[in-house]
Order: structure tokens, then sequence, then C-alpha cells
């Protein structure tokens, strides 16, 4: 299992540290994370959730995001609709909708479950717009980044069992013809 957290604690911070140069994030971007932990240990999502995972996923994050200025947010499971833990500030900041509740291992996930222990001043927002995301474990994450994200490939493309999908936001092109863009 130790040889397991490494290659989880190197591939989050290489999955951000990925997202913020392709994506040219700026300080205080906020990356969101959703994550199976019954597929990173072999499973099937939903299935097989493993706490102690949710653990080293959620502090792998935290980590790698407050290394490069980055702020995480966790999706939860569809058993809390999705909704996101994040910092306080960062739910003010950005004017987002809180919801009552705490996210558990078997309802909201493991790594939520986690994050809501790690974090200073958790709160679970609704919904956010973020600039990045990471998928680990086919989450579907796309409902909570803001248009027009770019599918981004990097040269892991899992961790533990689980398939590892990233995308960052660029600003949308509009106008036509004679549309001057920088």
């Amino acid at each position: 299992m130790d040889h397991l957290h490494t290659e989880i604690r190197e591939r989050i911070a290489l999955a951000v540290s990925a997202l913020c140069e392709a994506g040219s994030l700026e300080e205080g971007s906020v990356i969101v994370l959703g994550c199976s932990t019954s597929e990173v240990a072999g499973g099937q999502i939903g299935k097989a959730s493993v706490p102690e995972l949710g653990g080293v996923i959620a502090g792998a994050m935290i980590d790698a995001c407050r290394a490069r200025g980055m702020e995480p947010a966790f999706q939860c499971c569809e058993h809390l609709n999705r909704a996101l833990v994040m910092e306080r500030s960062v739910l003010r900041s950005r004017g987002l909708t809180q919801v009552n509740a705490i996210p558990q291992p078997k309802a909201g996930g493991s790594v939520p479950a986690a994050a809501w222990q790690l974090l200073g001043k958790p709160v679970l927002a609704m919904s956010i717009q973020a600039d990045a995301g990471i998928d680990v474990g086919d989450t579907l994450v796309g409902m909570h980044l803001r248009p027009v994200a770019v599918p981004l490939r990097i040269g892991v493309r899992n961790i533990g069992g689980a398939n590892l999908v990233l995308a960052y936001s660029r600003l949308p092109y509009i106008g036509g013809a004679r549309a001057v863009y920088p």
C-alpha cells in the first residue's frame, strides 16, 4: 500500500503542475478533484470506498495546490448531489451557495470526507465553475468546470486502477471572421 500512497502523491502533484502550466492558471485559481477510491483500489466506482486512500488523496491534492497557490475543491458523489468541499474563503470570494451537509465515506465519498477533516474552515458548496479539474476514476467533474473545458493529456493515464483525466478552462472565442483575439 505504501507504493500506492507514493504513486498517489506523485501523480496528483504532476497533474496539478501540468494544469497550472497548460492552463496558465493564476494564483487563487480553483482546481476541482473528483475521485473514486473504489476505482483507485481496483474496484468499481461506488462499491468499495477506501477511507484511508481518501485521506492520502485529499492530503496530496491540498499539498499540491498550496505549493502552486491554487485552491482545491473536492466533488462529492451523487448521494450529496455532487456538491463540493472547499475552504469557506473560496465559497465567499466566488459568491457560491452553501449547502448543509457533512460528507461521509458512504455519503459524499472518502476523498471529500477526508478533505472536510483536513481543510481549515471547510464548507459544502452546491456548485462551482472551476478553472481546472482532475477526474480520478470517471467521476465526471466536467459539470463543475467553466466553459470552455480543454482536455489535457499527460504521460500518466491512471492512479492505481483508476483512469486519470485532466481539463483546464479557456475563455470562449466569440465573434466571426472580423474578430481579433490576443
